[in-house]
């Protein structure tokens, strides 16, 4: 989703040349987006914050209802603190800082694969966040949410935590590379988070995983 034209023609023309990326939608405001989410599901949403009706953080967060699969990408100018961390807890995978539109198509292979490509300053601004932030006492019913955890949605968190890819974790715990995006939505949705790097916080926070 992104309405800037010279940014969306080069990221296009980046995706066309690619030869394994395919463009299965392109909108340029928050309307056509939510109108492209009632098709069928792309495996990975780029979408810009600052778009001409709307934000589009709002379609991130219609995004994880409509296509819970699809990995999220944002690419956009805003790399202040408040846009970082609200993508991030509405869902996002991926926050990219506008650079380089060809480098682009090399991030959403690794965020397909798994991974959560983040521009160096944007990282380092989560990092900051996580370090100034108090520890805080495990909540009410902590271990409870930690008991419902099963033991293999247990390994695929320490995995995470370690930086392995889902086809690595898929090929370490044989199992489908489609059953570990399973995995995962369980985890999330047990830990009350919406990003990978909230699931590997709340579990080093309350003591889900050994440090």
């Amino acid at each position: 989703m992104e309405d800037d034209v010279v940014f969306q023609r080069a990221f296009t023309d980046a995706v066309a040349a690619s030869g394994d990326c395919v463009m299965a939608g392109v909108a340029s405001s928050l309307a056509a987006g939510m109108v492209l989410l009632q098709g069928p599901a792309a495996d990975v949403l780029v979408v810009d914050l600052g778009l001409p009706d709307g934000s589009g953080i709002d379609l991130i967060h219609a995004a994880q209802n409509a296509w819970p699969a699809c990995g999220v990408m944002v690419s956009t100018m805003f790399g202040d603190e408040a846009h970082v961390m609200r993508s991030l807890e509405a869902g996002a995978t991926g926050y990219l800082l506008k650079d380089n539109s060809a480098s682009l198509t090399q991030e959403i292979r690794s965020l397909h694969a798994g991974g959560s490509p983040i521009s160096p300053m944007i990282a380092r601004q989560v990092l900051m966040r996580f370090r100034q932030a108090p520890p805080a006492p495990p909540a009410i019913g902590a271990q409870e949410e930690s008991a419902l955890l099963s033991a293999r949605e247990r390994e695929v968190l320490s995995l995470i935590t370690k930086g392995f890819t889902a086809n690595e974790i898929a090929d370490l715990i044989q199992v489908s590379r489609h059953t570990v995006p399973t995995y995962v939505r369980r985890i999330y949705r047990k830990l009350k988070v919406n990003s990978k790097a909230e699931a590997i916080y709340e579990a080093h926070q309350h003591g889900f995983i050994s440090p």
